[in-house]
C-alpha cells in the first residue's frame, strides 16, 4: 500500500508575497504615518497633562492654590488670569471676611484704597452651570460684583461653606463660579476665622490685622 507523503509547499518568494500583500512602499508609508502620530502624541502629552490652570496665592496667613476652568467660564477665567499675569493682586488684601460665608479680596491695597480695574467681564454663571461647572459650594472660587450682573472686574471670593443662595437660577443671575481651592484650604480657614471690625471705608467685616496677598502667580 502506497502512502502519499504531504511535503510542505516551498515558501513564497519575496516577489510572490508582494503580489498578494501590501507593497513595500505601502508598508513604509503606514510605518511613517504611525511614527508621526506617535511623535505628535508625545509632544502633546505635556500640554494635556498640565490640565486646568493653577494660581498660587502667597498671603500673610500662608499659601493656597486655586484651579480655574476656562472650559466652563472662558471669559471670566481669561479676565482673572490677566490680572494675575499683570501682578495686579500683589499687595492687595482680603478686605471682607465673614466666617461661615466667604472671604473676599482682590480690589483694595493695604491702605484700603481701591485699585483701578479694566472693563468688567460678562456674567457667565448660568453658562458655567450648564456646562457642568461647580455651584457655590465649600472651597469654590467665584467673582464678586455689584447688583449689576455684568459688573465683575478684579474682586473674587472663596466660599467657606455651601452657599446655595448664590447659585445662578433661571430667575437670578447669581455669582459665577470659575474655580476652586485645590490645596491650602487650611489657610483659607485661618483667614475666615480672624477677628474683624470696621476699617477704611468699611463699617464691618474687615480683618483687624490686614491679610495681605503678597503674590498671585500662575504655576502651570
Amino acid at each position: 500500500m502506497s502512502v502519499l507523503m504531504k511535503f510542505p509547499r516551498p515558501l513564497a518568494t519575496f516577489r510572490q508575497l508582494s503580489k498578494v500583500g501590501p507593497s513595500v512602499n505601502t508598508l513604509r508609508r503606514a510605518w511613517l504615518a504611525a511614527a508621526t502620530i506617535t511623535c505628535l502624541i508625545s509632544l502633546a502629552g505635556p500640554a494635556l497633562a498640565q490640565g486646568a490652570p493653577k494660581v498660587k496665592f502667597v498671603t500673610s496667613e500662608g499659601d493656597f492654590v486655586v484651579e480655574v476652568y476656562p472650559d466652563k467660564a472662558p471669559k471670566t477665567v481669561e479676565n482673572f488670569l490677566q490680572y494675575v499675569k499683570d501682578k495686579y493682586y500683589d499687595g492687595t488684601i482680603f478686605h471682607r471676611v465673614i466666617n461661615n460665608f466667604m472671604v473676599q479680596g482682590g480690589g483694595f491695597d493695604a491702605s484700603y484704597a481701591q485699585k483701578p480695574t479694566r472693563a468688567p467681564v460678562v456674567h457667565e454663571g448660568r453658562e458655567a452651570l450648564a456646562k457642568g461647572g461647580d455651584k457655590n459650594v465649600l472651597g469654590t472660587l467665584a467673582m464678586a460684583r455689584t447688583n449689576e450682573p455684568n459688573s465683575a472686574s478684579s474682586q473674587f471670593f472663596i466660599n467657606v461653606k455651601d452657599n446655595d443662595f448664590l447659585n445662578p437660577t433661571p430667575q437670578s443671575y447669581g455669582y459665577t463660579v470659575f474655580g476652586k481651592v485645590v490645596s491650602g484650604m487650611d489657610v483659607v480657614n485661618k483667614i475666615k476665622s480672624v477677628p474683624t471690625g470696621a476699617a477704611g471705608p468699611f463699617r464691618s467685616d474687615v480683618p483687624k490685622t490686614p491679610i495681605l496677598i503678597k503674590s498671585a502667580t500662575l504655576v502651570n
